[in-house]
């Protein structure tokens, strides 16, 4: 095994990167080492963030925006840096075009209730089409699901193959002349699957419809560049990218944001308010209501700073290589069998899999007697796990701290779960 893995292109120092991830040097289970396979769900933080979470609440923690006094134009002046990183990290054209929101699921709900509330070119009605996929976690099919119901307009997706990728032969069916809107996956959180959003962009163009990115999954783990990505709206978490739960970022084209009615009504969204009617602030603003999450916002940031001074291309590097080295390790091991990619190419850092007629639940409880942390379930992913008929599946996941000996943990804790059900 350790031969095996000699020579891994690519990887980082994770040595010296773990020093700065105080948990990883846990021992749970009497004294077993945590061997962190979770990522997907959440990622752990760096003293770096969780200093600056610290540092804010110590130091400057105030209510943003409109204060005149020292600690609140600290606050906001925080606050709204960290909106500037957030744009550079994802190559946003604007820093309008970044709004905060507490999660992904906010970012996807918030699109979704502006397009049903929309005035044409955009709205959302009886006789248009929705468009998603067979991947997508439910973050992106409940939000699309209750727009339909609501509007009256036809949801449809797009099927897996049993490579667990996009089907995309009927792509010129799917996407017609009656699409608003198509939303999807960059990176699947179940599969990690990498989808060709390019091919779905440009039909989508063609027909005037909107694209919608979630890039949970990917933002994380790879250079995301809005621009490149030609799509309309991405969102995204800061909880898996090395930063604090609570926040999240919806990007939008700014002629978008400026069109489209607000999700949420209160304070800081408004411009003008009258017992008769109200106007808006611009975008951003019109679309965080309220008292935003700043500390969340200022641990995003510290995020963002910590994960391009590493590089983001490094870190793609480094995670495909030790994705191929588990993958491969993986498929050694008799009656595994992965759901979705079985190689490590245009793939994540993500690999679900079942263990013969052993259920997941089963496996993850005994992996974690051996301190090894892995996800079992349906992922909010349930529809993949009807389509590939298994009751859930155990997944494994990846970050820039995570190394080979803790594939060959993994590898190893699965045979003794074979042994062990035997």
């Amino acid at each position: 095994m350790t031969e095996a893995r000699q020579g891994l292109p690519g990887l980082l120092d994770t040595e010296a990167i773990r020093k700065d991830f105080p948990i990883l040097d846990r021992q749970v289970h009497d004294g077993r080492k945590l061997v962190y396979l979770d990522n997907a769900a959440t990622s752990q933080k760096p003293t770096q963030v969780l200093d600056a979470l610290a540092g804010y609440y110590e130091r400057h923690n105030a209510n943003v925006h409109r204060g005149v006094h020292v600690l609140a134009e600290e606050a906001t002046a925080l606050y709204e840096s960290a909106r500037d990183k957030v744009a550079a990290f994802i190559n946003a054209p604007s820093r309008d075009e970044v709004v905060f929101t507490k999660n992904a699921s906010e970012s996807l709900n918030l699109v979704a209730n502006m397009l049903g509330w929309a005035d044409e070119p955009y709205r959302v009605e009886q006789g248009t089409e929705i468009v998603i996929t067979e991947m997508e976690h439910h973050s992106n099919i409940v939000p699309w699901q209750l727009l339909a119901q609501r509007s009256g307009a036809e949801l449809k997706w797009f099927g897996l193959t049993d490579e667990g990728r996009l089907d995309l032969s009927p792509i010129d069916e799917l996407i017609t002349e009656r699409t608003k809107v198509v939303a999807l996956t960059l990176v699947s959180n179940i599969m990690g699957t990498h989808n060709p959003v390019e091919t779905i962009v440009r039909r989508a163009q063609e027909v005037g419809a909107l694209v919608v990115v979630d890039a949970s999954q990917a933002a994380p783990h790879m250079v995301l560049d809005v621009q490149a990505l030609q799509a309309d709206f991405v969102a995204f978490t800061g909880h898996k990218m090395c930063g604090p739960t609570g926040i999240g970022v919806l990007w939008g084209r700014q002629e978008l944001l400026n069109d489209l009615p607000p999700f949420l009504g209160g304070g800081e969204m408004i411009e003008t308010v009258t017992m008769h009617s109200s106007t808006y602030a611009p975008a951003p603003h019109k679309f965080e209501a309220g008292t935003p999450p700043v500390a969340e916002a200022v641990g995003l940031g510290a995020a963002v700073d910590y994960l391009s001074a590493i590089g983001m291309e490094r870190i793609q590097q480094h995670e495909h290589a030790l994705t191929e080295y588990a993958v491969r390790r993986l498929q050694e091991i008799p009656d595994l069998r992965i759901i979705g990619p079985a190689t490590a190419e245009d793939r994540g850092a993500t690999i679900s899999f079942t263990l013969g007629d052993i259920h997941p639940h089963d496996v993850g409880q005994v992996l974690d007697e051996q301190g090894i942390a892995v996800r079992v379930g349906h992922h909010c992913a349930r529809p993949v796990c009807l389509r590939y008929g298994i009751p859930a599946t155990t997944r494994a996941s990846f970050y820039l701290y995570s190394t080979p000996a803790e594939v060959d943990a993994l590898a190893d804790g699965l045979e003794h779960v074979r042994n062990f059900f035997a």
